[in-house]
């Protein structure tokens, strides 16, 4: 089930990185975020309670990874994960290299 934009237009950014299959728990979301190294449109996120609304891109470092990924729409549960890829579209993955 996906929130309509004109119904429920933001989702906090903990919230939303969990219903989106991305972390496992909101409390891993927060964790990530007060590290300080979660973006919404290039600015850093200071509060796990920040709003997410369709069409902003947000940066976070995951596995070794920086995935950047586009809001398309806005999950009203955590659903199954064919259902979370519906919400965002995967602009790209910076993988972290090594000093060398």
């Amino acid at each position: 089930m996906l929130r309509s934009a004109r119904n429920d237009s933001q989702v906090r950014i903990d919230r939303y990185l969990h219903c989106i299959r991305l972390v496992k728990s909101r409390t891993f979301a927060q964790g990530v975020i007060d590290e300080g190294h979660v973006r919404i449109d290039g600015r850093r996120v200071e509060k796990s309670s920040e709003a997410v609304r369709v069409g902003n891109i947000v940066a976070l470092p995951l596995r070794g990874e920086v995935r950047v990924l586009r809001v398309l729409c806005l999950p009203a549960r955590r659903g199954p994960a064919a259902e979370a890829r519906l919400c965002y579209q995967e602009l790209g993955i910076d993988v972290r290299k090594g000093a060398t």
